[in-house]
């Protein structure tokens, strides 16, 4: 993953939300008879000040082996290629975002880690059986054949559904770890915050047209 703050900030940003959603809601002891004391939250996490020195050091172990991170790569470039509108996935770091994000010690991640892992396996299988190759050694033909078998779950053949569901949950993965990188952001046609000039020139015609306020007052 590019040494960049966006990279320590997704880091701790996925640290302290599932921290915060996983968090168990305790009640304190009531002051007196009357008046219950207000609900207290555990602090699972001690907040401290990231150390920019190491922008790569993450608060938990990754649990990828150097060939899960190949096969990842393969799929993630597969889904998410290098074209007119953006980077290849593995160029804005998708591989070590699902690593870490399957790495990450909270039941759904956990749960996601395994589906994760075990569909890489999956894959690798399935490419062997075709090809007598690892998936990420395919060409890009044969690793699209691969994938378009296990792409659409509805359609999948029996024995590539547990292909299809590592799929479904692999693409999210490599969608929300893509599009959080600033280098995507004008695939989606989102500027971002940018300084204008004079004054506000207001809302555009086009928008409000399309909400039908034209109208309104």
């Amino acid at each position: 993953m590019p040494e960049d703050s966006s990279a320590l900030s997704r880091r701790h940003a996925l640290k302290w939300l599932t921290g915060t959603v996983a968090a168990p809601l305790a009640l304190g002891a009531a002051p007196n008879e009357t008046e219950p004391a207000p609900p207290a939250y555990v602090n699972r996490f001690t907040m401290h000040d990231p150390d920019y020195t190491k922008p790569l050091s993450g608060p938990w172990d990754k649990v990828m082996t150097p060939e899960e991170l190949k096969t990842t790569t393969a799929l993630a470039d597969l889904i998410l290629p290098k074209d007119a509108n953006g980077p290849a996935a593995s160029e804005v770091g998708v591989p070590e975002f699902i690593n870490e994000w399957i790495s990450a010690p909270y039941e759904e991640q956990r749960e996601d880690g395994q589906i994760v892992r075990g569909g890489l396996a999956w894959l690798n299988t399935e490419s062997f059986r075709r090809h007598e190759k690892r998936f990420d050694e395919l060409s890009a033909e044969q690793q699209g054949g691969i994938a378009d078998d296990i792409c659409d779950a509805a359609k999948a053949k029996p024995e590539h559904r547990v292909g299809a569901a590592f799929f479904a949950l692999f693409r999210q993965l490599s969608l929300g770890g893509y599009y959080t990188h600033s280098s995507t952001w004008k695939h989606l046609g989102y500027v971002g915050n940018v300084s204008m000039g004079g004054p506000y020139p207001g809302v555009p015609k086009e928008v409000i047209e399309k909400y039908g306020l034209q109208d309104v007052a």
